[in-house]
């Protein structure tokens, strides 16, 4: 390894230059990685200034809004919960960032506090933009009289019956409060009386019983439900004198896992969990503001919170999230123009089957959602489940949706007397109990369904479909960066390759008999998979390139990914650029690696895209001495995916292919709009257009790329129709000149 560049030092009497050694750099210093909990948060910050950009349609903010306080909630419930959980086992050990827990959790809430600031602010300011164009959410107490009694018949009628109020007193216990719902804390007194009584009334916002913005009349108005029963409340409590009524809402951990090592049945296991859930502990408490501060006490202290570090004023609309009922309004002209995803240009208008075009072209690049879901993938399957050549489909499922074809297609495989096996991941977060569901209708539909490795998530995107072609069997696969999954393949970026590579099916096959069977973990001719061979391969493609730079051959790393947090990954990187190595890495949120820090990481960069569509796939290049390689997968350089789950990653060889993926990580690190440069100290830049320049931000792109790469083909398809029909007419002629006589 090259050693760094010296420093130069000029003596301030006599101009004598000295020249001194820089200093060795300890890699394993704290100060050189940065936190991962506040990176995350750091790319929630960069979500939240979406919704502040006057640039975004109106509605598109609104939409940016709730997806950062949704993402808030999950943070709460996952990594807040937690560190929580590690501070309530008395650990103290140190991250990689040298931070302990409890730490970790001072700075999180530091920052959290801050930014649900800034989101109260937004919110205010985007209130007066909606009224501006006709959308008002408002006060039940700033509607005219006959709007009220409209509200107040509807309340009765749909509302009232649903309510159940819960009075606290030595014989009624403090009530169990569900994760993530709505309650008022409401006060009252006898009207001849001078004791105060409390009650809970539990908001019912749900799908089944009422949306959280009310519509008054046939205008945009809309109040929150929460307001709408606040002001009702005589109904509840008729004869009462209400004192005070207050809005609060709790946040329980979700990270809770079971031994599932010696779990006898894993669905099983995974139920009680959920279960368990359901009673974990609160992490956190959110109050409107101006509670009544003994109130405040109250509520802490019996759901066992430290009310100066877990309790959160809000001081407008509690629950940002329920703003999506707004960002979905038909109102086009305050959204983004509608997205259309292309058709692959292989496959647009070629009705053969799909697997004859896949052994024509030997693979097909697939882009999400620049490219349908519905016409690639979602075809794939269903022609493998129709295809009476096609013997057996092999597949794992993370998460999916009733919406699309994918589960339709399994079954309709299976009725067709084709082996289908698919292993379900039951511990994908938030997806449990849908996968519990998903399951089960798949075992009742004749499908073998496993559950993959214990101790190990199965996180891969991975279909292989056995056909037999002519005289032998051939495997096809898809093999992707984003889950089958047809609603977030319109929102995600992802990417995936269809094939029929002979020594990538072998992989496959030996993968597969790993997560169903008892194999030992095999050795791979071309993937990478975790936990057994990935990291370790991507460490020696790293150590490559920093030789290769100090043999005279340039380095040049460039990875995409969502997160960047495995220390040992990290510290790889920091010797590669240590040694002079290019390297380029577009993290979209979590990132230990702090780039331009002299000495150390001067030639590396790190840039994070925030738009329109949630950036998910994953690329891996390696210069590689001119020999490049690329690859695609699930795997983000977490320590948990390269050595805790089950994951694939896949070299992209076809040079055509090759260009497409070049193409997207050039307009990426070129974005002048999206992108974020991170700073040697961890913080983040947005990227500014020059004055005059009308440059589009990368996804709009790749929009315009993926159409420009239809209508091309279209147009050479149509141009080869227009010769064979020319040619064919020539032939005519010719055959009716030489028949006369």
């Amino acid at each position: 390894m090259s050693q760094p560049d010296q420093i130069t030092l000029a003596s301030s009497n006599q101009g004598v230059v000295e020249t001194t050694p820089a200093p060795e750099v300890d890699l394993n210093d704290p100060s050189l990685y940065l936190n991962r909990e506040l990176t995350w948060l750091a790319f929630n910050r960069r979500v939240l200034n979406e919704a502040e950009l006057e640039s975004n349609p109106l509605l598109e903010r609104v939409k940016f809004l709730a997806i950062v306080s949704s993402n808030l909630d999950e943070f709460f419930m996952k990594r807040i919960g937690g560190l929580k959980q590690q501070l309530a086992a008395g650990l103290t050990t140190t991250t990689v960032d040298g931070r302990t827990p409890r730490q970790q959790l001072v700075e999180c809430h530091r920052v959290i506090s801050k930014m649900q600031q800034a989101q109260q602010r937004i919110y205010h300011e985007l209130q007066a933009r909606l009224e501006e164009a006709g959308i008002r959410i408002t006060q039940y107490q700033a509607l005219d009289a006959n709007q009220q009694k409209n509200l107040r018949d509807h309340f009765q009628q749909n509302i009232f019956p649903m309510l159940t109020p819960l009075a606290m007193d030595p014989s009624h216990p403090f009530p169990f409060i569900s994760n993530q719902t709505l309650n008022l804390l409401v006060t009252l007194r006898f009207p001849s009386g001078y004791d105060l009584h409390m009650a809970r009334v539990k908001v019912p916002v749900s799908k089944d019983v009422s949306p959280r913005l009310i519509q008054v009349d046939e205008s945009y108005t809309y109040v929150t439900l929460d307001d709408l029963i606040a002001n009702n409340l005589d109904m509840l409590f008729p004869g009462m004198k209400i004192e005070s009524c207050d809005l609060f809402r709790v946040t329980r951990n979700a990270n809770l896992e079971l031994d599932q090592e010696s779990a006898n049945d894993l669905m099983e296991s995974i139920e009680t969990e959920l279960r368990e859930r359901h009673f974990a502990p609160i992490v956190r408490l959110e109050v409107s503001a101006g509670m009544n501060p003994t109130h405040r006490g109250m509520l802490a202290a019996e759901l066992g919170l430290n009310e100066e570090q877990d309790v959160f004023e809000i001081d407008r609309m509690m629950a940002l999230r329920d703003l999506f009922e707004l960002a979905t309004l038909n109102m086009p002209e305050l959204r983004d123009p509608p997205h259309y995803p292309s058709d692959h240009p292989q496959l647009a208008h070629d009705r053969r089957n799909i697997f004859h075009i896949i052994r024509e072209h030997g693979s097909l690049l697939l882009q999400h959602p620049y490219e349908s879901f519905t016409t690639t993938v979602e075809r794939f399957l269903r022609t493998a489940a129709e295809d009476p050549k096609v013997l057996a489909i092999k597949m794992t499922l993370y998460r999916t949706s009733a919406e699309g074809n994918v589960l339709d297609s399994l079954r309709k495989a299976a009725r067709n007397g084709k082996q289908v096996a698919v292993l379900v991941e039951l511990k994908a977060r938030f997806d449990e109990a849908a996968n519990i569901r998903w399951a089960r209708h798949l075992e009742q539909a004749g499908i073998h369904v496993t559950y993959g490795v214990l101790g190990l998530k199965t996180h891969s995107k991975v279909i292989m479909v056995i056909r037999k072609d002519y005289s032998q069997l051939r495997r096809y696969y898809h093999i992707g960066t984003g889950n089958y999954h047809a609603g977030t393949a319109r929102l995600y970026t992802d990417l995936g390759v269809l094939g029929c590579d002979e020594d990538t099916g072998k992989d496959l096959t030996e993968l597969f008999n790993y997560l169903t069977g008892y194999s030992p973990p095999p050795s791979y001719r071309k993937i990478l998979a975790a936990p057994y061979t990935l990291k370790q391969s991507l460490l020696e493609k790293i150590e490559r390139e920093i030789k290769l730079h100090d043999q005279g051959k340039p380095g040049h790393i460039q990875m995409k990914m969502n997160a960047l947090e495995d220390h040992d990954i990290v510290k790889a990187l920091y010797r590669a650029t240590q040694a002079g190595v290019k390297v380029e890495l577009i993290v979209r949120d979590t990132c230990r690696f702090r780039p331009g820090i002299p000495g150390l990481s001067e030639s590396g960069s790190v840039i994070s895209v925030i738009g329109r569509f949630l950036e998910h796939a994953r690329i891996s290049y390696f210069l590689n001495g001119g020999d490049e390689e690329y690859f695609i997968g699930s795997a983000d350089l977490m320590q948990r995916n390269l050595e805790k789950r089950v994951e694939v990653l896949t070299p992209v060889e076809a040079p055509a292919l090759r260009q497409e993926l070049r193409l997207i990580l050039d307009v990426q690190l070129g974005d002048k709009r999206n992108a974020w440069d991170m700073q040697p100290d961890g913080t983040y830049i947005r990227r500014q257009p020059e004055a005059g320049d009308t440059s589009l931000n990368c996804q709009e792109t790749l929009i315009g790329v993926v159409e420009r790469r239809l209508d091309a083909a279209k147009k050479h398809r149509e141009k080869r129709m227009r010769e064979k029909l020319m040619n064919h007419f020539k032939q005519r002629l010719k055959s009716n000149n030489q028949d006369q006589p």
